[in-house]
C-alpha cells in the first residue's frame, strides 16, 4: 500500500496544438510539459506517480521509461473517467490521491506541499488548488459557502450568470482522501452539457455528504496555467524562462540582460559565472564558477565549461568539455570535443565531427593554440602545446604530437616539438 499517489492526467490529444504529437509531450524550456509536472511532484517528496495516457502511448514510455507507472484511458470521456482509469493505483493507496493535469508545467513543489499540508490539517475529504484571475472565462468556478469553505466547482458551460462572475477558478489540481474514491468515481454520471464524467462532481458528492471540502489559493495564477494551444505554450514558456533566470541570479550567476537570455531547465551554472546577452543554454549544460559565455553563444547538451573557461560571440558548443581557462572567443563550432586547460581556439575554428555516418571525437591538449579558420577533422588528437596555423585543415587519423606546428591544406608538420 502507498500512503500517497500522484495521478497525472495526460491522455488528451490537444487538437488545438495542430500537431500529431500528444499535447503534454510538447517541449518547453528543454522538457516536455509533462516532465515539468513529474519533476515538481518528485521535488514535493511524492515518489509514486501514475500517468494516465492514451491507448497509443509508446512516446510516453520512450520519454519517461519506468520512472512512472502507466494507466490507459482508451477513450477521452472526461476527467472523472481519466482518474478511474488509474483504478488499480487508487485501490493500493491508503492515504491521499493527488490529481494533476499533465499540461500545467509551472506548478511548484512548495505549492503541492502546501496543498497536501492544508488538506491534512483540516481533515478534508477533498482539497482543490484554486487561483484568482482577472479573466476567468473558460474555467470552472470555485463556489464557497457562507463560511468560506468549498461548496462546489461549477464548469463554465453549466454555470449560472451569477457564478460566471466569480473570479476564483479551479486549477484541475486536487487532493482526495483515497478512501471511497473509486466508489465516488463509479457513481459519476455524464448528465451535463458536455456529456462527460466530471471529476468536479466528486467534489460536489463529498461536500453534499457532509465531508469537508477545502480550497487552497495558489500564490500566482501562472502556476495553474494549462496549455491548450501554441499561444499558451509560448506564454507559459516565458514564465518558466523568467523563473529559471531568477533562480540563477539568486544563486550568484551574473546575467547582464535577463530579458534576452534563454536558459533551459537542468542547466548548472556556478556562482560568479557570467552570461552575456543573447545566449542560448540548453538542458544538460554545466558551467563552472568564473566561466563566461557570450554574447550570442549557443551551448547545447553535453557542454561542460570548467572554471574560468570562456566561450565568446557566435560560438556553438555541443557535447564538449573546455578545461580550466580554455577559450573559444569567436565564430567557432566545437562538437564532440575535449579541449584542454588554457588551450586557445582561434576564430572560425570547426571540429568536423560528423562524416555522414557517425560522429567522432576531437581532443585538444592543454595550452594548444588552434589558429583562426582551422578545420579539425575527427577522429583527431592535437597534443599539448601544439599549434595549427591559420586556415589549416588537419585530417583525421593524422595526430598532432605535443609541441608540433602544423599548417596547410591538408595540414602537414612544419616543426617538430623541441627536443624531439
Amino acid at each position: 500500500m502507498s500512503e500517497i499517489t500522484a495521478v497525472l492526467l495526460a491522455a488528451g490529444k490537444g487538437v488545438r496544438m495542430r500537431s500529431p504529437l500528444p499535447k503534454v509531450l510538447h517541449p518547453v524550456l528543454g522538457r516536455a510539459l509533462v516532465e515539468w509536472v513529474v519533476a515538481a511532484v518528485r521535488a514535493a517528496g511524492i515518489e509514486r506517480i501514475v500517468l494516465v495516457v492514451p491507448a497509443e502511448h509508446s512516446a510516453f514510455r520512450e520519454l519517461l521509461g519506468d520512472s512512472v507507472h502507466y494507466a490507459v484511458q482508451a477513450e477521452q470521456r472526461g476527467t472523472g473517467d481519466a482518474l478511474l482509469a488509474a483504478r488499480a493505483a487508487l485501490a493500493e493507496t491508503r492515504g491521499e490521491v493527488l490529481v494533476l493535469t499533465g499540461d500545467a508545467p509551472a506548478i511548484e513543489p512548495k505549492t503541492l506541499r502546501r496543498l497536501l499540508a492544508e488538506h491534512r490539517q483540516r481533515g478534508a475529504a477533498v482539497t482543490v488548488l484554486s487561483s484568482l484571475v482577472a479573466e476567468p472565462f473558460g474555467y470552472g468556478r470555485i463556489v464557497r459557502d457562507a463560511s468560506g469553505a468549498l461548496a462546489a466547482i461549477v464548469e463554465e458551460k453549466d454555470a449560472t450568470p451569477e457564478q460566471r462572475q466569480l473570479r476564483e477558478i479551479n486549477s484541475g489540481c486536487y487532493c482526495f482522501q483515497a478512501e471511497g474514491l473509486i466508489a465516488d468515481l463509479e457513481a459519476l454520471s455524464p448528465e451535463n452539457r458536455s456529456g462527460e464524467y466530471y471529476l468536479t462532481d466528486v467534489v460536489a458528492r463529498r461536500v453534499a455528504a457532509g465531508r469537508p471540502g477545502h480550497a487552497v489559493t495558489a500564490r500566482s495564477e501562472h502556476e495553474i496555467q494549462g496549455v491548450n494551444d501554441r499561444v499558451q505554450l509560448a506564454r507559459v514558456g516565458e514564465h518558466l524562462r523568467r523563473r529559471i533566470i531568477e533562480q540563477h541570479l539568486l544563486a550568484g550567476v551574473i546575467i547582464e540582460d535577463p530579458e534576452h537570455t534563454y536558459i533551459e531547465a537542468e542547466v548548472e551554472i556556478g556562482a560568479e559565472a557570467q552570461i552575456l546577452p543573447f545566449c542560448v543554454l540548453r538542458r544538460g549544460v554545466r558551467i563552472a564558477t568564473g566561466a563566461s559565455v557570450g554574447p550570442f553563444a549557443h551551448l547545447r547538451q553535453g557542454t561542460v565549461l570548467e572554471e574560468g573557461a570562456a566561450i565568446g560571440n557566435f560560438v556553438e558548443v555541443k557535447n564538449t568539455r573546455l578545461g580550466p581557462r580554455a577559450k573559444a572567443k569567436h565564430l567557432s563550432y566545437l562538437g564532440d570535443a575535449d579541449i584542454g586547460s588554457r588551450a586557445n581556439i582561434g576564430a572560425g575554428t570547426i571540429t568536423a565531427n560528423y562524416d555522414g555516418v557517425r560522429k567522432a571525437k576531437t581532443s585538444v591538449g592543454e595550452r594548444a593554440f588552434i589558429g583562426s579558420g582551422s578545420v579539425l577533422i575527427a577522429p583527431l588528437t592535437v597534443g599539448r602545446g601544439a599549434v595549427t596555423a591559420a586556415g589549416a585543415v588537419v585530417t583525421k587519423n593524422q595526430p598532432v604530437a605535443d609541441g608540433e606546428v602544423w599548417a596547410g591544406v591538408p595540414a602537414r608538420r612544419l616543426r617538430a616539438a623541441e627536443g624531439s
